[in-house]
């Protein structure tokens, strides 16, 4: 299998990020609790409002003064900037931030080279980036479980196979979910660091969606103008099929069309429950900020830093398949496991 990547699908906000919130301990900026800076992309998406969430109940069990910056756009690499300068700054001994590009890195070095240590969330850096520790999702084996899955519950139909992607400019995220998708589903690959560039007759189709509900729907319209004969269609996300199902029903194919995404989020969930989603790969925020934390306390004791798991360059902190309709040889769990681990 490639190398796996991971990122996720909401960005950071034009402009300088705010400061949103603290942990749950409400230290004070003279506490002697070592301060812990978030960066995270959005509030307005439910992963990042869990992950902060998680984040604060952690730090204030481990005695950690956490403050939370976030911005509200997409892809917005100078708010992470000026947030991460912002830290360090005001002394952060930790900066954790789930990053929305690599331009990100030379702020990160700079934060390093005052002593403070920064690990990524959600999202990876590049290689050079030198980034102290990443705990993600494996969002290329989250592609390829619900590819997997397609092609059992296929069968025998011939396919005809669409994407709903998050954008055009080759997004981390974007690219290991679409690619592990296919390589689940057993289409041959171009580039596997690039979307789009396959030959595979399978595909019919692949429209962008900036990853939300309404995009879903314009571009599973779009896709069903070009070609009608669609009949399983991989997401970016659960917004977006949601988006795309009602696209599904206005064209009266709902029988027809089969919808898998990622993401695991509770409204997604309820989906899966529904017949909306047939299937889906479900991440864990609350997990990602617990370890992302519990490294940090690490790495301020003794100067430990996080290992990587197994054949990754990151730490993954956990992807399960979703579905009422399970499939021989692809392990998934029901909607009733879902609906317990779910976030939003």
């Amino acid at each position: 299998m490639h190398a796996r990547t991971r990122s996720i699908v909401a960005a950071a906000a034009a402009g300088a990020m705010a400061l949103v919130g603290l942990s749950g301990c409400a230290a004070s900026a003279g506490s002697d609790e070592p301060l812990v800076g978030l960066v995270i992309k959005t509030q307005d998406n439910p992963f990042y409002v869990k992950m902060t969430e998680g984040a604060k109940d952690e730090a204030e069990a481990l005695g950690l003064n956490l403050q939370v910056a976030s911005g509200d756009g997409q892809s917005d690499v100078d708010s992470q900037i000026k947030a991460i300068e912002n830290f360090t700054a005001q002394g952060a001994k930790a900066i954790l931030v789930t990053p929305a590009g690599d331009g990100i890195i030379p702020a990160v070095k700079k934060a390093q080279e005052a002593g403070v240590v920064v690990f990524a969330m959600d999202s990876p850096l590049g290689a050079d980036s030198g980034i102290d520790g990443t705990f993600a999702t494996d969002n290329y084996l989250a592609g390829v479980l619900v590819g997997e899955w397609a092609k059992a519950a296929l069968g025998d139909t011939e396919p005809r196979v669409a994407t709903l992607d998050l954008s055009t400019d080759q997004i981390p995220v974007d690219v290991a979910r679409n690619q592990g998708f296919l390589e689940g589903f057993g289409i041959e690959l171009g580039d596997p660091s690039k979307m789009w560039d396959e030959t595979d007759p399978q595909l019919v189709g692949h429209e962008v969606t900036d990853a939300n509900e309404a995009g879903g729907r314009t571009g599973m319209e779009k896709l069903l103008q070009k070609d009608p004969t669609i009949n399983l269609v991989y997401t970016i996300n659960e917004p977006t099929a949601a988006g795309a199902y009602q696209a599904v029903v206005a064209a009266g194919l709902e029988d027809q069309i089969t919808i898998v995404s990622v993401d695991g989020g509770c409204p997604g969930v309820t989906n899966v429950q529904k017949g909306i989603i047939a299937a889906t790969s479900m991440q864990f925020p609350l997990e990602m900020a617990k370890q992302a934390l519990q490294a940090v306390e690490d790495f301020l004791a003794d100067g430990t830093k996080p290992k990587n798991s197994d054949g990754l360059d990151f730490t993954n902190t956990g992807v399960t398949l979703v579905t009422d309709q399970p499939q021989d040889g692809v392990e998934s769990e029901d909607t009733t496991f879902g609906l317990e681990q779910c976030w939003g």
